[in-house]
């Protein structure tokens, strides 16, 4: 069936199930005991997932059962399950239509392992923060637990480690290509993406008849199949690494990506195999996708198309009750003590930034909500939310400052296959009008009884710096102390692997900002978040990053390591030593150097954070070695001393060395990583 991208069913104009006669549940029930109250004999949906159940926009899981409600059917959640066995996941009965499983608002490996491949002992998902709490790969675990309980109810995955491993991807925890995740949780449909419109309409189809029927017609849907059907044009991909990246033309075009077993075994075809589905990522243009896992196919749809404005506020209208379930007692979550005073106001980046998973999961066009919408939650945290002190504790998204940018031709954007918005520079077609968001920011905070309305997420710099008028009104009114902002490195070949800006729109955006705090009279500060061991790095990167963060007076007190996630494509190039961001083509691609040794891992860390004295011993060895000895001494122009204080640098450390200077010695802190 051709899909046209021009048109999407309004997610509200559905007829509502017939149990919507039910209305409207407190909370989604947890147990037995709270269907009874609500009147319900069963579920018609049970959703599980990785985190506790707090019933706030924030989290997926709610906006999915919340949403799910709004249609008519009844939905209970199963939070966080044991999953040593299948008794937990019949606490509610049997659904009567499907299970829908999620890891959280978190990929399950990415919330339980460092990028050191070391397991963590927190979880901020859970109350009292405890760790454990979910099982690694948790979507697989939990869709076999829901099997085993109720074999005969159809299974859909979703949220973000489904999202980002619906095709054959890498898996950095067991240094491997893993299989479809829908192949490995026997799963009968996988929603990828924002799936809102894929949820609704999927929902509203098994309702009437099951899976017996064809699903290819709705988009951001992945599901197997024994072939490709008939009256499909299949396109190679190996046909799609030109500059145009099209062709084939037509209807009915599926692009055939390179088998598993083929990325198994050859990494460059990894690498084209990603290459292929982020190009084929624009809802306008966007062709299905299909790849050979042994005897059987996944067949992935285009992506969905973005929610309208008056969509978003319904999305985040919906009644919830804006508290963890009360299940939970008097026990903390740290990601909704967190949250819990900040407002959503647009999702998805076209940044495309290559090690991150937001393009991929949200994707590159700008879904905001309305003034209003976002002006009645405030009003709705001010006088519901126990605790509430008049401060607004972030107004923002993946981004904060994209909210409403857009592309300036409709027909321009509908065929782009341009990976980013604003790399190697800002396209001509995009509107990066600030205006919008600074009406916003001055209307929420001269609401009544609100004190501050603060800026928590991240300030895209480049975009920044064509508003000074914004830069000010940031600095002014909505800055705590400091501003985080990620230029990612300072090097020109790190920063081309990762599609950021050079470090000379960090330094203007810098002057700016500096300006705007001395006519505040604030004494602000930003702090600057940068990556070691990514893709693309050398030693001598890291060490220039070393010199400019001292020359800058800037002591990482907490340092990010390069996690390679599923599906990004700095992840491809980790893995295939190949770079997607250009064509790739048998014998002619671009090499990529990866840090993949344990060793090296840890110098590019120990550079970001050179002013640790227990990483002295290796910085000096390093230097040595490359030939910069010169960097090792007491100026201010070197990088390291050549003295120890007593009891650091492990081995290294001669007992008493450098004692009689150890606590004279201070670190001037300007910003705090």
């Amino acid at each position: 069936m051709t899909l046209n991208p021009q048109t999407a069913k309004p997610l509200f104009s559905y007829r509502k199930y017939w149990a919507h006669r039910f209305g409207v549940a407190p909370f989604l029930p947890m147990s037995r005991a709270e269907m009874e109250v609500l009147g319900w004999d069963s579920c018609d949906i049970i959703l599980v997932t990785g985190d506790a159940y707090i019933d706030h926009p924030s989290f997926g899981m709610a906006i999915i059962g919340r949403l799910l409600e709004s249609q008519g059917f009844r939905v209970g959640i199963i939070a966080q399950p044991d999953w040593s066995g299948a008794e937990a996941f019949k606490i509610l009965g049997k659904p009567n239509l499907f299970w829908g499983v999620t890891s959280g608002n978190m990929d399950s490996m990415v919330n339980r392992y460092t990028s050191d491949r070391k397991l963590r002992h927190n979880d901020s998902y859970t109350p009292g923060g405890e760790g454990g709490k979910r099982p690694d790969r948790a979507v697989i675990v939990y869709a076999q637990r829901c099997r085993e309980a109720f074999p005969e109810i159809p299974i859909v995955i979703g949220g973000i480690e489904a999202s980002l491993r619906r095709i054959a991807h890498y898996d950095y925890w067991s240094d491997k290509i893993r299989r479809s995740v829908l192949m490995d949780s026997k799963a009968d449909l996988l929603l990828y993406g924002n799936a809102e419109r894929a949820l609704v309409e999927t929902a509203h189809r098994l309702a009437k008849k099951g899976l017996d029927q064809d699903f290819s017609d709705i988009r951001g849907l992945a599901f197997m199949r024994d072939s490709a059907p008939e009256g499909w044009t299949e396109a190679p991909a190996d046909d799609l690494d030109g500059d145009e990246g099209v062709h084939v033309k037509g209807d009915n075009v599926v692009v055939r990506l390179p088998a598993y077993d083929q990325v198994v075994v050859e990494p460059e075809s990894y690498a084209r195999a990603s290459r292929v589905l982020h190009r084929e990522s624009n809802p306008g243009n966007a062709r299905p996708l299909i790849q050979k896992h042994g005897k059987r196919e996944v067949w992935l749809t285009p992506p969905p198309i973005p929610l309208t404005t008056p969509e978003m506020d319904a999305v985040y209208g919906l009644p919830y009750a804006r508290a963890p379930h009360p299940a939970y007692g008097e026990r903390k979550i740290p990601a909704w003590e967190m949250i819990r005073h900040s407002v959503t106001i647009m999702r998805g980046c076209f940044g495309g930034c290559s090690f991150c998973s937001i393009t991929e999961h949200e994707g590159r066009v700008i879904q905001s909500r309305s003034e209003d919408s976002i002006l009645k939650e405030i009003e709705e945290i001010r006088d519901k939310t126990e605790g509430f002190t008049g401060v607004i504790s972030d107004i923002g998204g993946p981004t904060a400052n994209m909210y409403r940018m857009a592309c300036k031709d409709k027909q321009t954007e509908s065929v782009c296959r341009r990976l980013s918005c604003v790399y190697p520079d800002i396209c001509k077609n995009l509107d990066t009008s600030h205006d919008a968001l600074i009406q916003l920011y001055r209307k929420a905070r001269e609401l009544k009884g609100i004190r501050r309305v603060m800026v928590a997420s991240g300030v895209r710099y480049d975009l920044a710096v064509k508003s000074p008028a914004y830069v000010k009104e940031l600095v002014a009114h909505h800055v705590g102390g400091y501003l985080k902002i990620a230029p990612e490195h300072t090097e020109t070949g790190p920063l081309s692997k990762m599609m950021k800006p050079g470090i000379g729109a960090y330094d203007k955006f810098k002057d700016m900002f500096d300006r705007a705090a001395r006519e505040a009279n604030k004494e602000y500060y930003l702090i600057p978040y940068f990556i070691a061991a990514h893709p693309g790095t050398t030693d001598e990167d890291m060490m220039n990053l070393a010199l400019w963060l001292k020359r800058n007076k800037y002591r990482a007190d907490q340092v990010q390591t390069f996690l390679p996630s599923p599906m990004a494509l700095s992840t491809a190039m980790y893995h295939s030593g190949f770079n997607p961001l250009k064509p790739v083509r048998h014998g002619a691609s671009e090499a990529v150097g990866a840090i993949k040794g344990l060793r090296q891992r840890r110098l590019h860390k120990a550079f970001l954070r050179y002013h640790d004295p227990e990483n002295w011993p290796m910085l000096r060895e390093a230097l040595k070695n490359m030939g910069r000895a010169d960097l090792i001494g007491p100026g201010k122009h070197q990088l390291v001393p050549n003295w120890q204080p007593a009891g650091t640098g492990g081995k290294d450390a001669r007992p008493g060395s450098g004692q009689r200077n150890a606590k004279a010695r201070k670190f001037l802190t300007k910003g705090v990583i």
